[in-house]
């Protein structure tokens, strides 16, 4: 299976990804902004094709090798169709977007120091909708812990895998 997490940057991706991964069996994490560090010299705008590109070879790899995934990285509607386009049929995929109030998101959490880029760019990120895409399913969690969301996601798997025992 493939779990995207997508929201605005200190929505809490990465740390529910660490998290999901205790609780799911031979899981690999993704994160997409990592693999731009490979050729950091690009900019952004080269930069995403090719990440994307790079997250579904990679995610192509580890499911041949039967891990799940999951994926972190803020989506846009047309990344979602490309990676519905890209990958295969019978591979069940999950997308859910981190969405707290943009008060939460522009906070410092944890031992997380914004930096004024990061605010900003959180502000676009709302702007344009990341936080809302309008596609999978959107989790308020602005009153969330993250074993709160965790359970929200892990329910919602666990739903989806019974209605398709029950289709069989």
């Amino acid at each position: 299976m493939i779990i995207f997490l997508s929201g605005s940057i200190n929505s809490g991706k990465t740390t529910i990804a660490n998290l999901l991964k205790k609780e799911i069996p031979s899981t690999a994490h993704i994160e997409v902004d990592n693999i731009n560090d490979i050729y950091d010299w690009l900019e952004l705008k080269e930069a995403i094709p090719l990440n994307l590109k790079n997250t579904l070879c990679i995610t192509m790899n580890l499911i041949e090798e039967n891990m799940n995934v999951i994926i972190t990285y803020p989506l846009s509607k047309n990344e979602y169709e490309f990676f519905n386009r890209n990958l295969p049929l019978d591979v069940q995929r999950f997308f859910f977007t981190l969405n707290p109030a943009i008060k939460t998101a522009l906070s410092n959490r944890g031992s997380r120091e914004l930096t004024k880029q990061e605010k900003e760019r959180i502000k676009y990120h709302y702007s344009t909708g990341v936080n809302n895409p309008g596609f999978g399913i959107t989790l308020d969690t602005t009153m969330h812990t993250p074993h709160d969301t965790i359970n929200e996601i892990l329910y919602y798997i666990e739903q989806r895998e019974i209605r398709y025992k029950m289709e069989d």
